[in-house]
């Protein structure tokens, strides 16, 4: 291949892709139309034009059947005078006119024929420009619904490096952390609260089981409320030093608490 042949590929290449990206498909559309506008008008110049021809030549075609009619009608005249040569002459001039006259009406046929077929043309064509008006207009609507989505998906596509959508986004994610954070506080202080209630009705279970601790160390079942204090010495409470040691270290314990 020669580098004229490549550079000239080149070039209508570009070209070509140039043109295709420079179409806009409303504005083709149009024109489009607009063209098929003017070979309607051009069309319609035709067959009127072919009208008119063979108006002419019916014209033309009845005057020389006329013309040839008269001629008849001179030849019986000019025989009924007894005038042969005059009828003769007249028959003469009838020949010519009625030749003319067929050769009129074979030219007349065909252009009939002609303009036939033009104006059927020309009704095919009014057609389909009326068709292809009415699907232009929805192809434009398409063409502008898929223009607006492409738009749309670009800008929904450059939202992600927008500065302030980035800005808007992390703002969202630090306030749910935020909230998050608050949640977390709120259930570590109900939780907090809990243990102490807990703390509170356990103090109160020891409390019961040291009174009635109490109460079997002393030989009897007394109530909480009529033992002694616990730092008191019962005055006849035998001398255990083991089961005051460990009094003294459940005591301890409750005090720690």
């Amino acid at each position: 291949m020669g580098l004229f042949d490549r550079v000239s590929r080149l070039i209508r290449a570009n070209v070509n892709d140039a043109v295709s990206k420079a179409e806009d498909p409303e504005k083709i559309l149009e024109q489009s139309i607009m063209d098929m506008q003017e070979d309607l008008v051009q069309m319609r110049q035709a067959v009127a034009g072919a009208i008119a021809s063979k108006k002419r030549v019916e014209q033309q075609q009845e005057k020389a059947q006329s013309e040839a009619n008269v001629w008849t009608q001179r030849a019986q005249l000019a025989l009924q005078k007894g005038d042969e040569n005059l009828a003769r002459e007249a028959l003469v001039r009838k020949k010519t006119h009625a030749e003319t006259a067929a050769a009129l009406k074979t030219q007349l046929d065909q252009q009939t024929a002609s303009v036939d077929t033009l104006k059927r043309n020309l009704i095919g064509l009014e057609s389909k420009i009326s068709e292809y008006k009415t699907k232009k207009n929805m192809l434009k609507a398409r063409a502008s619904a898929a223009k607006a989505n492409e738009k749309l998906q670009k800008t929904v596509g450059n939202l992600s490096t927008n500065s302030s959508v980035g800005a808007f986004e992390r703002m969202e994610e630090k306030i749910l952390e935020m909230e998050a954070r608050g949640q977390a506080a709120a259930e570590l202080a109900g939780a907090d609260l809990e243990g102490q209630f807990a703390s509170l009705e356990a103090g109160s279970d020891v409390d019961s089981e040291l009174a009635a601790m109490k109460a079997q160390l002393s030989g009897g079942s007394v109530s909480q409320e009529a033992l002694p204090p616990a730092d008191a010495q019962p005055v006849d409470a035998p001398a255990d030093k083991a089961v005051d040691a460990e009094l003294e270290a459940l005591k301890q314990e409750l005090d720690n608490l």
